[in-house]
């Protein structure tokens, strides 16, 4: 059907430029972090307090955004949380004194948590769960694109007009894209005449679907989504997935600047590697969860976490001085983290249905950004008492806790493909 072809490829497009444009007005705070510590004086510490407010924030809205987001048309939803990150980062750009930077940086994860519940509930209804890995790894190169494009530019605009100017430009850029938004996306594809995905891509016939109206909030909570324990392990799988992505994100840049030695540019560049690579890590990951695993996700979280304990320990253990192998290490520590931490997402959507998958995402992203607040303050404090060297343990465990917890989902599939 050449409509429905036309506005799976508009949805899909137009959600990656929105939630790529997120990622520009959240991750630049990493690459200034270094001008913090010099500039303004501030510790690891105080940054890390800053880095866990935020993802504690993020996180609890993730969840609280998600059960409005399974009822909510993601247009507007979406396009008004980008407009108003954009606005904080403006007045993050503004502020010097650390309670107004934590102030707006708090409020800018309020805005944050609103992009991505909108993201799972359209790939949900314009997506196939037989699909569904497939595409929400392709759907996953935002995160990558827009955290690229961020550290690289400013990379460029910190060292030439300081590290204010690595908010406002990229605030302008989200004010634009949330507008965009407005006239590109739309909500389910009946809302444009057209029949549920599953009927479109053959999964099940007309006379097997019902008719798709909101459930309840309770019904959401109670059946789809807080007594399904499989929902469970990739919640606590989700929280050690996290340490490791964040910590590499958040951390990395400075690691390199002051145990390595390299350049903040150059450091930026290194990162963006991570970043990049995890494009093909995603679309790896769910193309061999969708077709080599028949719709089981866990097998293939299972071996991506086991590739990044071995890749964090090489990327800790290369001596100073050797930037190429960092920057190679980095690419397959990107490549690995980034296929579990979409396939996340797709699993919460599997076990709990489309019309919940906005819910349970968002509260498996809840769990994600609660390890994301335990590794900002908590590698401030382990670095500033132990070096990076219980930092980098730190990262370790968490990764094999992860990959212990994706174990418990191993043979589980969606329950679409099960027919329930």
């Amino acid at each position: 059907m050449r409509d429905y072809r036309y506005w799976r490829w508009r949805i899909m497009s137009s959600m990656m430029l929105g939630y790529a444009a997120f990622y520009f007005v959240r991750k630049n705070f990493s690459m200034a972090m270094p001008s913090f510590l010099d500039e303004l004086g501030y510790t690891k510490t105080d940054l890390g307090l800053m880095l866990s407010l935020f993802s504690l924030v993020y996180g609890l809205g993730k969840f609280f955004f998600g059960m409005l987001a399974d009822r909510a048309n993601p247009r507007y939803f979406m396009a008004i949380g980008l407009f108003a990150s954009a606005i904080m980062n403006i007045f993050f750009g503004l502020s010097s004194s650390l309670i107004f930077l934590g102030l707006f940086w708090i409020l800018n994860g309020v805005s944050q948590s609103m992009g991505w519940p909108p993201c799972a509930r359209l790939l949900t209804h314009w997506f196939s769960p037989s699909e569904l890995g497939t595409k929400w790894g392709i759907w996953n190169a935002s995160h990558q694109i827009g955290g690229a494009g961020i550290l690289l530019l400013a990379g460029f605009l910190i060292p030439q007009y300081g590290w204010r100017s690595a908010f406002f430009v990229p605030a302008g850029v989200a004010i634009a894209v949330s507008f965009l938004l407005l006239v590109l996306l739309r909500d389910t594809p009946q809302s444009l005449g057209l029949p549920p995905v599953e009927v479109y891509r053959g999964d099940v016939s007309h006379r097997e679907t019902k008719e798709e109206k909101d459930l309840p909030l309770r019904e959401i909570l109670l059946h789809h989504v807080l007594n399904n324990k499989y929902i469970w392990y990739v919640c606590l799988a989700n929280f050690f997935v996290y340490i490791v992505r964040i910590g590499v994100l958040d951390w990395a840049p400075t690691f390199l600047v002051q145990a390595k030695g390299s350049q903040l540019g150059i450091a930026g560049g290194q990162v963006a590697g991570f970043e990049i690579a995890g494009i093909f890590g995603a679309i790896a990951a769910g193309w061999l969860s969708d077709r080599i695993f028949k719709g089981r996700r866990g097998p293939a979280n299972v071996f991506f976490m086991l590739g990044v304990v071995i890749c964090m320990f090489l990327f800790w253990k290369t001596p100073a001085g050797n930037a190429w192998i960092d920057a190679a290490v980095l690419i397959a520590v990107g490549f690995l983290i980034y296929g579990p931490q979409m396939l996340v997402g797709v699993s919460a959507a599997d076990f709990a249905t489309k019309k919940a998958a906005a819910t349970a995402s968002g509260l498996t992203g809840t769990f994600g950004y609660l390890g994301s607040t335990v590794c900002g303050l908590g590698t401030g404090m382990i670095v500033d008492r132990w070096g990076w060297n219980g930092g980098f343990i730190f990262f370790l465990i968490a990764a094999v806790c992860g990959a212990l917890f994706f174990l418990l989902t191993w043979s589980v599939r969606s329950r679409v493909l099960e027919g329930k």
